[in-house]
């Protein structure tokens, strides 16, 4: 899983593919529709598509001469999962800072 997740995250952080998942995640887009969207060249679209395809983050459908992409739900279930796993840390960090201000607060009697 880690693999897949790192793998993931990878390909997701370029700008352009990061936008393309935010696009997606409103709902499946032709091609056309993500070149519109993003005011980018279609070769330019169909590259970040397939490096995306290859991650396992978005699939294609052929629709008569288009190509849908939509995202793959259990690609970013996993990514969901990996971040998680991060919202406890960061719970009890967050708690642990809120205690020392509350502490520092009563010391300067404010």
């Amino acid at each position: 899983m880690v693999n897949n997740v790192q793998q993931r995250l990878t390909v997701i952080s370029e700008p352009n593919r990061f936008r393309i998942v935010e696009l997606l995640g409103d709902g499946p887009r032709s091609v056309g529709e993500i070149v519109d969207a993003l005011g980018l060249g279609q070769p330019q679209v169909s590259r970040h598509l397939r490096l995306l395809a290859e991650a396992g983050v978005v699939e294609a459908t052929k629709k008569a001469q288009q190509r849908i992409y939509h995202l793959r739900p259990d690609a970013m279930r996993e990514l969901s999962d990996w971040a998680a796993g991060f919202a406890g840390l960061w719970s009890a960090r967050l708690d642990r800072l809120g205690a020392f201000l509350d502490d520092e607060t009563k010391q300067q009697g404010v």
